[in-house]
C-alpha cells in the first residue's frame, strides 16, 4: 500500500502539460437529389428491381385462401419422437445389420458417435422418417415433407452401408 501512496504523490507532484487543441470541423455539405418534377424520380434508396407487392399480407385475409393440399398424408404428431429423430438423415452412418430369427436390425452411428439398433418401424431423420425395409446394404425410409401448399408428401430416402 506504501508503493501505492508512493506513485500518487510523485504524479501530483509532476508539471502538467497543455493538452493540444481539437482540429477545426469542417462543416458537412448537403448534396441536394436533383429533380425536377417532370420526370418520375427514382428513389436512389430503392432496389431497381422489385419484388410485386404480396396481395395477401397473411394467409386468413379476405380472398387470400391457398389450396390446401389434402391427399390424407400427414405425420403423426401424437406419438413420441424416437432418439434418431433429432439428427438429419445426412448425419446418421449405417454401420452394419443383425440377423435373428430372420428378424434384421440396421446399426446406426448417430453425429455424437453412439450406436443405435433400429428395426423397420423405428423413426429416424428429422422429417418424420419412417423405416421400411432393413437390408444387407441399405436401410429404406419414407419421409413425410411438407409439400409447399400447407399439405404434406411422401419422399423416399435411404441411408447406405458405409465403407
Amino acid at each position: 500500500m506504501d508503493d501505492l501512496r508512493g506513485y500518487v504523490a510523485e504524479v501530483k507532484t509532476r508539471k502538467s502539460t497543455r493538452i493540444e487543441e481539437l482540429p477545426p470541423i469542417e462543416p458537412y455539405i448537403v448534396y441536394n437529389y436533383p429533380c425536377d418534377g417532370s420526370i418520375a424520380c427514382a428513389d436512389p434508396f430503392e432496389p431497381f428491381f422489385l419484388e410485386p407487392p404480396n396481395p395477401c399480407p397473411t394467409p386468413d385475409a379476405p380472398g387470400c385462401e391457398r389450396a390446401v393440399s389434402d391427399n390424407g398424408i400427414s405425420p403423426d404428431f401424437d406419438r413420441n419422437r424416437e432418439e434418431l429423430e433429432s439428427y438429419p438423415l445426412d448425419g446418421l452412418r449405417m454401420m452394419g445389420t443383425l440377423e435373428k430369427s430372420e428378424q434384421f436390425w440396421g446399426i446406426i452411428r448417430d453425429p455424437d458417435a453412439i450406436i443405435h439398433r433400429v428395426q423397420v418401424g423405428n423413426y429416424m431423420g428429422q422429417n418424420h422418417g419412417k423405416i421400411t425395409n432393413i437390408t444387407e446394404d441399405k436401410i429404406e425410409i419414407l419421409e413425410i415433407i411438407p409439400d409447399g401448399r400447407g399439405g404434406w408428401e411422401e419422399r423416399s430416402a435411404q441411408i447406405a452401408l458405409a465403407e
